[in-house]
């Protein structure tokens, strides 16, 4: 098992699936590996010198691929939440890229359910199973790993099923998560659209917002 790399960031590619990929060179040797877009941020912002990147490696039948994660917190975290059932890999990186890792945990620990499903593809049952199977596990994680948790603040968050019609519409249509999770940021500061029942008026407003209209 692979417990860290430490090289020089060559480029970080980005698929027709909206994943990154960092092309990390450690002794004459590129090693690929796929991180999130709060981390890649970090990169761009660092200067050309070594780093050093915690890693999990995924094995399966027919591929293997390398996470990479800017801390050994933060990988333990992408353990923990992949062992819990209907978990997959991408979706525990777009809760830690979504929230980062000390409002996730706090999220996790306070069983603050509309807090994680700020997250694109993470409904309310999955929200749910989550808190219900980490809750107690991570109480006690983060106070041995150091990582603070955030004090909960009051969320607002269009209904379930309007959430889950926009997530899939704008993924349809291209956006990344990231977009995603931008604009029900801004859309859930209007106060009448928070009161709008009607999928197709947060569909419109959100293009609208993510055109720049």
């Amino acid at each position: 098992m692979i417990s860290y790399l430490k090289g020089k960031k060559v480029e970080i590619v980005k698929t027709t699936q909206n994943r990154l990929f960092l092309i990390l060179e450690v002794n004459d040797i590129g090693y690929e590996m796929q991180i999130y877009s709060r981390f890649a941020r970090q990169l761009d912002e660092g200067e050309n010198q070594p780093i050093q990147i915690f890693t999990h490696l995924q094995i399966q039948e027919d591929k293997q691929i390398l996470y990479g994660f800017p801390s050994a917190a933060e990988r333990d975290l992408f353990r923990q939440l992949v062992a819990v059932s209907g978990i997959g890999m991408q979706l525990a990186i777009a809760l830690i890229d979504t929230l980062g890792i000390s409002e996730l945990v706090s999220a996790i620990v306070t069983s603050n359910i509309p807090t994680l499903t700020k997250t694109p593809g993470v409904g309310k049952k999955t929200a749910e199973r989550i808190a219900l199977e980490l809750k107690t596990k991570l109480a006690q994680w983060h106070k041995l790993s150091g990582v603070e948790v955030q004090q909960p603040q009051a969320v607002f968050a269009p209904q379930p099923e309007i959430k889950e019609d926009l997530e899939m519409t704008l993924l349809a249509l291209g956006y990344s998560n990231e977009e995603i999770e931008q604009v029900l940021t801004a859309l859930c500061q209007d106060e009448q659209l928070l009161k709008n029942s009607s999928a197709e008026e947060w569909i419109r407003s959100a293009i609208a917002w993510l055109s720049g209209e």
